[in-house]
């Protein structure tokens, strides 16, 4: 109610209405306190990028679900051959009436085993450049056609999958902004993931832990700390993280900017 949980939102879709640099150093003191945090891809990724670009309807239809955490939200982007070189993704969504037909595969998928929904970047149209022919989808994970298949770790472990569309039907109401336009809303939603990252709060805590540890850890009659090779260690942590903080706040500027 107080909106703790979407710092950077506007109070009329439940937030606290905070500039970027106001949010990073809120998130940052919540980190060092060790307080979780909420799941990152509606609030801190689609949630931004609906209040500037999404309809009303879709503001009303979703910021309250993400806001009250009862979707969860994957993120639709990397394909086999489309990573750092995104703009040569090949998922396509062809128009039929009311609904437009996704057929192909995004992979790198986090939490989609887990997720309600996928928002997604889609191939409209093949003419001219390749960033101008895609658009940016809102897509059920239960509609018929979906297959979610999960991509093991050397561990074991299950974070990452591939995404299957056959034949997806998804309403012509679930396009966000215009058609065609994705590239442009692609690109806002990514500075919003890439400050929020960074992880700098959780980074300084951990170094506190560590500089506590080193205090009362005794070794040759002298606590760690005290040791000139640990020290040396240490600081240079120390420097690199002070490093990471400088350039996300860097980053934090040119995105208040614009």
């Amino acid at each position: 109610k107080r909106g703790w949980l979407a710092p950077q939102w506007p109070r009329k879709y439940g937030g606290m209405g905070m500039s970027v640099s106001k949010q990073i150093a809120y998130l940052e003191e919540l980190d060092r306190a060790g307080v979780p945090r909420a799941p990152d891809m509606g609030i801190v990724m689609l949630g931004p990028l609906l209040i500037n670009y999404g309809s009303e309807e879709q503001r009303q239809t979703y910021l309250p679900r993400i806001l009250a955490c009862e979707d969860v939200w994957c993120q639709g982007y990397s394909e086999p051959n489309a990573g750092s070189d995104l703009a040569s993704l090949r998922l396509e969504a062809v128009l039929d009436g009311d609904h437009w037909i996704v057929n192909g595969q995004k992979t790198w998928t986090t939490l989609g085993q887990h997720a309600d929904w996928i928002f997604c970047l889609v191939r409209t149209s093949n003419e001219g450049k390749r960033q101008e022919g895609i658009s940016f989808l809102l897509i059920d994970m239960k509609t018929p056609g979906i297959e979610v298949r999960p991509i093991k770790l050397l561990d074991g472990d299950h974070e990452v999958n591939e995404v299957f569309f056959t034949d997806v039907k998804v309403p012509v109401t679930n396009l966000v902004g215009e058609e065609n336009k994705g590239w442009t809303y692609a690109k806002y939603l990514l500075t919003y993931e890439r400050t929020n990252i960074a992880g700098v709060g959780s980074s300084m805590a951990m170094l506190d832990r560590l500089k506590e540890v080193a205090r009362t850890t005794m070794r040759g009659g002298k606590p760690l700390i005290e040791d000139p090779l640990y020290a040396a260690r240490l600081a240079k942590l120390e420097i690199d993280l002070e490093n990471m903080k400088t350039t996300n706040l860097r980053v934090l500027d040119a995105a208040g900017a614009g």
